[in-house]
């Protein structure tokens, strides 16, 4: 029996393979099979943004929806421009400076490549 790789979402053992996607029954989190391949690869983390396009630092993204900030009740608004982000390990994956807010994390799934 082939090794999958564990369910990156919830660490399930339990995915299995359908097509070209990984599938983990335990949470329904679905992911490509050659996304896998590249990061057991190469041991680091790939980051991608809302289309599947690879983030690097110091890239220029666009916000995809109207973000709600907690805290501070402001709303950062759907096409936003951010520049120089910097990608970093957690759950808000992207560091960066927006005009207005100031310093904030944001996830890479809200964003898109510009």
């Amino acid at each position: 029996m082939s090794a999958l790789p564990a369910c990156p979402k919830c660490n399930s053992e339990f995915t299995y393979e359908d097509g070209g996607l990984y599938i983990c029954p335990e949470c329904a989190h679905e992911w490509p099979v050659h996304a896998a391949v590249e990061s057991a690869a190469d041991g680091i983390k790939i980051y991608r943004d809302s289309a599947g396009n690879v983030l690097q630092d110091g890239d220029t993204v666009t916000v995809i929806k109207d973000l709600k900030l907690k805290g501070s009740g402001g709303v950062v608004k759907m096409g936003t421009k951010v520049k120089n982000i910097r990608l970093v390990d957690g759950d808000h994956d992207i560091d960066c400076k927006i005009d207005g807010f100031g310093a904030m994390s944001l996830k890479s799934e809200f964003v898109k490549k510009v």
